[in-house]
């Protein structure tokens, strides 16, 4: 009976994650989730148009019905959470989903819908069903490499991010000391000018604030011409890493050195539950995976490996 529970929610944990292509009942949940999560959405917007009021009762009945969706999905993760790390005890396991990403968005977007009445700010937090639309990205794999990309260029992007930041705060000191003097409203201080540095850096330019003395017109010019500039740094980091996958999926094993070996991963393993990336820093080898289930496979560094995996195991020419 208890091998029954077990295998019971091993397969609950494959349908309810994203699903293998040869895995039809788990692909069918994932465009399911999916398409509830854009239902959801639809109907928080729809809400909102005075003219379609007499559609409210179905509005409100659509939207109880897609949360509830959420909650069932909510509460199995939880109770599948041993399967998505399998490395740790149950009780570890369940408060390490609760406090990952994914567990604290699918929280936030289950706890509004119970305090839509009463206060205005209570009220207001309909807006974190926004969140839902991180889902789509996770219940899509062919979506997934968007955080895979952000994930592996987050020094580079930060790095960036720092520059706009210095330039931003550069450019509001510059903007106050040529223009302060002629325009003590709009400059008041330092920190008055962010608002025209952000316009401007981002390259947006709402004009409700602008320089008029001859010397911050200049400085507007040279912080316009730096911020294309700047805002073109991670937009080439995050395209660069976009071709780097593509090239990843698509990588021809004959351009490594001969494979060392053919892994299988069982109970036992030391890389069960831990992702491409974590397995391959560790062993400094190349792991493609050649099969799960029926399915042949192109994994992303954050793909997990799972029970009965089958890995072909290469050893990189700079190794």
């Amino acid at each position: 009976m208890e091998s029954n529970k077990i295998d019971r929610r091993q397969r609950l944990y494959e349908v309810i994650e994203i699903g293998n292509q040869g895995d039809k009942q788990s692909r069918i949940f994932d465009y399911f989730i999916t398409a509830t999560i854009l239902l959801n959405i639809a109907v928080l917007f729809l809400q909102t148009f005075d003219s379609l009021a007499r559609w409210l009762p179905l509005f409100e009945t659509i939207e109880t019905i897609t949360m509830t969706i959420f909650v069932v999905e909510y509460l199995l993760r939880i109770w599948t959470a041993d399967r998505r790390y399998p490395e740790v005890s149950r009780s570890k396991a369940i408060w390490k989903y609760v406090t990952s990403f994914d567990g604290i968005i699918e929280l936030l977007t289950i706890l509004p819908f119970f305090f839509l009445s009463g206060f205005v700010v209570f009220r207001m937090l309909r807006v974190v069903r926004i969140f839902h639309l991180f889902r789509i990205n996770t219940n899509i794999d062919s979506l997934n490499v968007i955080t895979t990309v952000i994930y592996e260029k987050r020094n580079q992007l930060a790095s960036s991010f720092f520059i706009i930041f210095v330039l931003m705060v550069s450019s509001s000191l510059c903007m106050y000391s040529a223009e302060h003097t002629v325009q003590p409203d709009a400059f008041q201080n330092a920190l008055s000018g962010i608002w025209w540095s952000m316009s401007a850096v981002l390259t947006v330019g709402y004009g409700d604030i602008y320089p008029i003395t001859t010397a911050g017109k200049i400085i507007g010019i040279v912080i316009s011409f730096l911020g294309v500039c700047a805002v073109a740094v991670p937009t080439g980091i995050i395209s660069a890493g976009f071709v780097e996958q593509y090239r990843k999926a698509e990588i021809d094993p004959s351009s490594l050195e001969t494979a060392i070996n053919t892994v299988i991963i069982d109970i036992d393993s030391r890389w069960l539950g831990k992702t491409i990336a974590e397995a391959e820093s560790e062993s400094g080898y190349q792991l493609v995976i050649l099969k799960r289930g029926d399915s042949i496979l192109k994994p992303s560094p954050n793909t997990k490996l799972e029970l009965k995996d089958q890995l072909l195991v290469f050893e990189s020419k700079h190794h």
